[in-house]
């Protein structure tokens, strides 16, 4: 069954300033218990950044995470997004066509409202599979 982003979507996403240190966002992931942060000024989204992007652009080439910013390490536009809107049969195929795991949401002009992830629309559009199951369980750490 079809669904509309805006009913499977995470809202309360974790969200930094380009200018904010490497070494902020990776604790604000910790303390959320994300994997990803966007990278937003004021309503504009300006990017976004994994906790991939902190290993392989930061610490794997050297870069001090206090002195590093967000926005000179985060993916940036043009971007994959998806709209409160649109159906969670376009994010399947968004995802599938970009290589991606996860799409933030904005709504029009730009503004993040929100990410949806593989593991989100797996526990929708088919509870029983074993990504759905891995999705819901409780964080190791």
């Amino acid at each position: 069954m079809t669904r509309r982003i805006r009913d499977v979507m995470s809202p309360d996403t974790a969200s930094v300033e380009p200018m904010t240190s490497v070494a902020r966002a990776a604790r604000l992931m910790r303390e959320q218990d994300v994997g990803d942060v966007l990278v937003a000024y004021d309503c504009d989204l300006f990017g976004v950044l994994t906790d991939r992007d902190i290993v392989l652009r930061a610490v794997a080439e050297g870069h001090d995470p206090e002195a590093t910013t967000v926005g000179s390490l985060c993916t940036r536009p043009p971007l994959v997004t998806l709209a409160p809107e649109d159906t969670t049969d376009h994010a399947v195929e968004l995802m599938r066509r970009y290589a991606v795991r996860r799409l933030p949401v904005v709504e029009r002009g730009g503004c993040p409202v929100g990410m949806v992830s593989l593991g989100d629309l797996a526990a929708v559009e088919d509870p029983h599979s074993a990504l759905a199951d891995i999705s819901r369980a409780a964080p190791t750490h």
